[in-house]
């Protein structure tokens, strides 16, 4: 894998150099800043591979970020901050952080926890030698290798996460998956938060195909309706 850029958006000058540091050392490199409004330029230029994100920031805050982050990437989020209440946690990782860690924290933990996301990362990207595979689902269509959406004809830009969802769904049309199912299935056995996740992503999905046939089973989860039977 070619050296890792990681973004680091921590407003505590003394915090932000010691994570800076620490990332460093293991071979990454990093932009580090200390305004969400910063990171998002560099979010759109540079892309990193990973953001190791504070919650309370001047301006744009770091819930705020994420979300903004989120309507088109699946980049790995690791969340650090200083509150420790579990609706702290719960909502930063809904709104879409992969991690949370309390302040203070140790940075060997840190480097610790970047190197296992981005691991799964690295997993979770196209590889340019796949062989291309279509699924096709009415008028849905997928191709794996390019990790492409098309519907009705025309493509529709989707995040890594949409995209293995729209795989779950339309590779068993009609069945009928439970939240836990997929939330298990998206986010990992590992993923610590409510299932309202899967019904953000649901909802993000038929907002950009409003006549994809997703179907809510109430009380159980979600279908992919093949509209032939």
């Amino acid at each position: 894998m070619s050296q890792a850029v990681i973004g680091v958006v921590e407003d505590d000058p003394n915090i932000r150099d010691i994570v800076e540091g620490y990332l460093n050392k293991e071979g990454y490199y990093v932009r580090a800043v200390e305004t969400a409004e910063e990171a998002w330029g560099i979010f759109e230029q540079e892309s990193p591979d990973l953001w190791v994100l504070d919650i309370m920031l001047p301006g744009m805050d770091g819930y705020e970020f994420c979300k903004k982050i989120r309507q088109t990437s699946e980049v790995p989020i690791l969340i650090i901050s200083a509150k420790d209440e579990e609706v702290d946690k719960i909502l930063g990782l809904e709104l879409g952080g992969d991690d949370y860690l309390t302040k203070p924290f140790s940075p060997r933990e840190l480097v610790a926890r970047v190197k296992r996301h981005l691991k799964r990362w690295e997993v979770m990207k196209p590889a340019s030698t796949e062989v291309p595979e279509t699924i096709k689902s009415g008028e849905l269509v997928l191709n794996e290798a390019e990790r492409r959406v098309y519907f009705k004809g025309e493509e529709v830009e989707v995040t890594t996460k949409e995209f293995e969802m729209l795989k779950i769904l339309g590779s068993q049309e009609n069945r009928a998956f439970s939240r836990e199912e997929l939330l298990i299935k998206v986010w990992g056995e590992d993923y610590f938060g409510s299932d309202r996740a899967v019904d953000d992503l649901i909802k993000r999905l038929r907002k950009k195909m409003k006549d994809l046939p997703i179907e809510t089973v109430w009380g159980h989860g979600y279908r992919l309706r093949d509209k032939t039977t």
